[in-house]
């Protein structure tokens, strides 16, 4: 009877320490505290790189990590948690806005500028529009703090 107690306790043991080590792995992957957004699409950039409080968008805010990060296949967001996560300028690979014209969709859906913006400030008015009081920035230096 003791040696069975032993083995139950052993196993009991051997089960928190894997989902223990599960729990940091999966903590770990959760993403950087803080993003530095500057693309090497523009090595000699306009306004100040955007410093991206990934915590707090992902912890304080409750915003969905596919909010952010996608992968679309057949027009839907095939990314999940876990998966491989690439800088936004690998796919959005269009750099500039071509001066006043407006761009094919297919163009504007790679356009670095216009993937961040539409993403970052649609949803920045969007809270706005539900909280007056909200400091989330919809302004160039809101983001793009001046040097």
């Amino acid at each position: 009877m003791k040696m069975t107690g032993r083995l139950i306790l052993s196993c009991m043991m051997a089960f928190l320490l894997v989902f223990a080590v599960s729990f940091v792995v999966v903590a770990q992957d959760e993403g950087p505290e803080t993003i530095v957004i500057k693309s090497p699409l523009w090595p000699e950039p306009t306004k100040a790189p955007v410093t991206f409080s990934h915590q707090k968008h992902a912890e304080d805010y409750k915003i969905a990590c596919d909010d952010c990060h996608h992968v679309y296949e057949g027009g839907k967001n095939v990314w999940e948690p876990g998966d491989p996560v690439q800088p936004c300028h690998e796919c959005h690979t269009n750099a500039v806005i071509q001066g006043e014209k407006k761009l094919p969709e297919a163009e504007q859906k790679l356009n670095l500028k216009l993937a961040y913006h539409d993403n970052c400030i649609g949803c920045h008015k969007k809270v706005k529009a539900e909280n007056k009081e909200t400091t989330a920035p919809v302004t160039c230096t809101g983001c793009h703090p001046k040097e």
